[in-house]
């Protein structure tokens, strides 16, 4: 999986800026806990991963898992555009989207295994694969918490665009909040998430203005995956017992409490843009159970024999 030390092309972190660093704001002075950014093998060596008091060890891995697994679904449906997209520089960018939600996979991976060692799939004896990437390569579809939204296949640019726009204005919204969890290891990580989903949200933001606006062709294509979509936004911010519980124990975030500043950006954006808000309802799950559940469209299934294919075929591996 992908070094944490990956810098996206995006402009460099001003020193000033309150994001500027992934400690800055949460250790003050003190910068000895510094551990993310090294070449450390572990992505949280040096980490305190002490469990909060009185936070449920599972329920926090489980929370973890839901949003590791979003960031690598996503990711790598971003990465199949690489040597696909519209033009270079969008075939870069997209590829570097890709690189930073994978960066934040690793580390809520490596969180996960670290609250609750029992989520972590059993491997033969010796194999030196890392839990982070046990986590990511050797389960099966079920025991993905991601949302259906994130495994849908690409479908073309505007797709992509209209489904980086919804995930990425939501999953702005819960890291902001996530910098204050009383979980050292979580806030850390949403600090560094939340500058680089900024820059996610602008570029969906700016090429669904552009599309909106470009030829009737491009808006045609727009209109079409809003009207697509839409219906798996609202799994986004439904909120989950297991979000809501992390929530009172204050290491997570409640995304159903979001759910009002989310719409108004995705308003300034449909207004901006001439489009109108869809008025199609919620995709329904299953008995009550959606993505979160573990409950998927037969589309992550295809992905993941693709993208575990290898890892599984050598559990000793090494490389």
């Amino acid at each position: 999986m992908s070094d944490i030390s990956h810098q996206p092309s995006h402009s460099a972190p001003d020193p000033n800026d309150e994001h500027g660093s992934i400690f800055d704001g949460l250790l003050g002075t003190d910068s000895s806990q510094w551990a993310f950014g090294t070449d450390f093998e572990d992505p949280l060596a040096g980490v305190d991963t002490t469990i909060p008091e009185g936070v449920d060890a599972a329920g926090l891995a489980t929370y973890c898992l839901m949003l590791a697994d979003d960031a690598l679904v996503a990711s790598h449906r971003l990465a199949e555009w690489c040597s696909n997209a519209p033009d270079l520089e969008e075939d870069i960018a997209l590829a570097n989207i890709a690189l930073d939600l994978l960066g934040q996979a690793r580390l809520l991976l490596a969180r996960a295994a670290a609250a609750d060692a029992d989520v972590v799939p059993a491997l033969p004896e010796g194999s030196p694969v890392p839990a982070e990437d046990a986590l990511a390569f050797f389960r099966e579809a079920a025991e993905f918490r991601n949302t259906r939204l994130a495994e849908l296949p690409n479908g073309d640019f505007a797709h992509t665009i209209v489904r980086l726009l919804l995930q990425a204005t939501t999953r702005l919204a819960v890291l902001e909040r996530l910098t204050a969890s009383r979980d050292t290891v979580l806030a850390a990580v949403a600090a560094k998430g939340v500058k680089e989903l900024t820059y996610h949200r602008d570029y969906a933001g700016r090429w669904f203005l552009t599309l909106a606006r470009g030829t009737e062709e491009s808006r045609r294509r727009l209109l079409a995956a809003l009207a697509e979509l839409w219906p798996l936004y609202p799994e986004l911010l439904a909120g989950h017992p297991v979000e809501r519980a992390m929530a009172e124990a204050g290491v997570g975030v409640d995304p159903a409490g979001l759910a009002d500043e989310v719409d108004v950006v995705l308003e300034q954006v449909f207004t901006m843009s001439g489009v109108e808000r869809p008025q199609r309802g919620a995709l329904a799950g299953v008995s009550g159970r959606t993505g979160r559940d573990g409950l998927h469209t037969e589309a992550l299934s295809r992905m993941l024999a693709e993208m575990q294919v290898v890892a599984r075929a050598h559990p000793a591996g090494q490389w």
